[in-house]
């Protein structure tokens, strides 16, 4: 499956996406309004809201947002979720595809959403939308390695019935990210600074939750139904039998704010 059909499955999953997908830390936001010095009443474009978890922060702080998505099942319910705030618009379109409304935006941000966008069009675009001085805020909610407790327990199970899944001892440790993704925003000569934070923080699952936590994952959505449900079966086994039935997950959310050159 693509890199584009795995980005729209989770259109199909909204409902779920909606009740389950986890937020961010209230802090993540109120750095991003203090580090950004967006101003009161401050222009914002969203890339890829989803069903508006990341979006209601900003929105109950007054901010007017343009939200764009690819999903319309997705935007209905954000839409919705954010009926009370009527400055809050959504376009149901891919960032890329999106007429840029150039020099317009003092903040541009996504939230576990941007790594689906070619790097060499999201930064660019990016900056292209942003005001002199403004800024990119780009975070997401990452999974601390490596994994323990039932998160290393359940890794013979993926191994077992998904072989062709990578394991946490193949994927880069966060901190090789950050630098990675700092080099890669640097490179782009774009903007004058990039400013890391991370917030650890974790949430509790029933093993329902869990399940329906792994079906708003586009890896999972796309498994073939017989798998799926062979795996799943086998995780909520796990979760019943050897943790009473409930999952806590860590997080780490890390933000990246860039701040645009104040050149136009």
């Amino acid at each position: 499956m693509t890199s584009d059909s795995l980005r729209s499955t989770f259109n199909s999953a909204a409902d779920d996406y909606n009740r389950i997908r986890p937020g961010y830390p209230d802090q993540v936001f109120a750095d991003i309004v203090s580090l950004s010095g967006i101003p009161q009443g401050g222009a914002v474009l969203e890339i890829g809201c989803g069903t508006g978890q990341a979006t209601l922060p900003l929105a109950r702080l007054g901010y007017p947002i343009l939200c764009l998505d690819i999903g319309p099942n997705l935007l209905a319910i954000a839409a919705e979720n954010l009926r009370a705030y009527p400055e809050v618009r959504f376009h149901n379109i891919a960032f890329e595809q999106w007429p840029v409304e150039a020099g317009h935006f003092d903040l541009v941000f996504s939230a576990t959403a941007f790594h689906w966008i070619p790097p060499e069009i999201g930064y660019a675009k990016s900056a292209l939308a942003l005001k002199p001085g403004g800024a990119l805020a780009v975070f997401s909610n990452q999974q601390p390695l490596p994994p323990i407790g039932f998160f290393d327990e359940v890794q013979p199970v993926y191994r077992r019935l998904v072989p062709e899944w990578k394991g946490p001892a193949e994927k880069i440790s966060i901190e090789r990210e950050i630098q990675a993704q700092v080099r890669t925003i640097s490179d782009t000569q774009l903007f004058r600074s990039v400013i890391v934070r991370t917030y650890p923080w974790s949430q509790t699952y029933t093993t329902d939750e869990y399940l329906r936590l792994l079906s708003t994952y586009s890896d999972h959505i796309q498994l073939e139904d017989n798998r799926r449900r062979g795996l799943y079966q086998a995780i909520g086994d796990l979760i019943e039998q050897r943790y009473g039935g409930l999952v806590e997950r860590p997080y780490l959310t890390v933000l990246y704010l860039s701040l645009k050159y104040n050149n136009p």
